[in-house]
């Protein structure tokens, strides 16, 4: 028997909606918007790096269940912690490194293309779209924003510095595996504060800053420019490649992290 292609399966539904007296022209919209989503979907698959059979899942219930309702800072802490993820495996990376163990090279480039596509290119364009530039505007924060702005720069040049240094043939030098140790040492420590200062300090002001109307324009808005730019819930795409990457590296277990028990203290 011959499988039924999604246009025949789209036909014979369409029919069916109209023998029910549905408008068959707004089943043709559906689906159009439908498969406009899907390319989208596929183009942040490549960005992201997850397969294309997840894009297409994340596209399909994005489009047919009713968007989640986000709030801007919390689309942006939430983005924080893939981020957090991503600086573990840069950890467990480093650490294998300084003890000569090997480690898959593709790990650590994959974890660079994610900073770079969902943290660099999007997250962070978000911030220097729509929170920065408020906050110089009103005269606030000036002096923290100008940091945040140069960090986000030498963040940028580090990530471009570890893709260079995460190439099969690089990762063969001793002096490279050193360098990209240097870089990724360097990102780390420059991440952590910059978004504990962003999450504490910056974002509630930025909540008193701004009227609640405008707020949840801006959330709203910043949502849609996640969907059109990876085509579907950008953020769990990044979820789901960021775990890819823990259980390559065997640290996707969140329970070995935890400490062995104390003994009794003593007397």
């Amino acid at each position: 028997m011959k499988p039924v292609e999604a246009d025949d399966a789209d036909e014979g539904a369409a029919a069916n909606d109209v023998a029910a007296g549905a408008d068959p022209s707004s089943r043709a919209a559906t689906r159009r918007a439908f498969l406009r989503r899907a390319a989208a979907a596929g183009t942040g698959a490549l960005l992201l790096g997850v397969s294309p059979r997840d894009a297409l899942a994340n596209a399909g219930s994005g489009f047919l269940a009713p968007e989640e309702e986000v709030t801007a800072n919390e689309d942006l802490m939430r983005e924080h912690g893939v981020l957090k993820r991503a600086l573990l495996i840069y950890r467990e990376g480093i650490r294998r490194l300084d003890a000569q163990e090997e480690i898959p090279p593709d790990v650590l480039a994959d974890t660079a293309q994610l900073i770079r596509h969902f943290v660099e290119e999007y997250h962070e364009k978000q911030e220097e779209d729509y929170i920065f530039p408020r906050f110089e505007k009103a005269g606030q924060n000036v002096e923290l924003v100008h940091t945040l702005r140069l960090q986000h720069q030498r963040g940028r040049q580090r990530t471009a510095a570890i893709l260079r240094l995460t190439n099969a043939s690089e990762m063969k030098s001793s002096d490279s595996r050193t360098q990209l140790v240097v870089h990724m040492k360097a990102f780390i420590r420059m991440y952590e504060p910059h978004e504990a200062r962003e999450d504490t300090v910056l974002f509630p002001a930025f909540h008193e800053l701004v009227s609640e109307n405008e707020y949840d324009s801006i959330g709203e808005e910043m949502e849609r420019n996640e969907r059109r730019t990876f085509g579907g819930d950008g953020f769990d795409m990044a979820v789901d490649k960021v775990a890819e990457l823990e259980k390559k590296l065997g640290i996707y277990d969140l329970a070995r992290f935890t400490p062995a028990a104390l003994g009794p203290a003593p007397a």
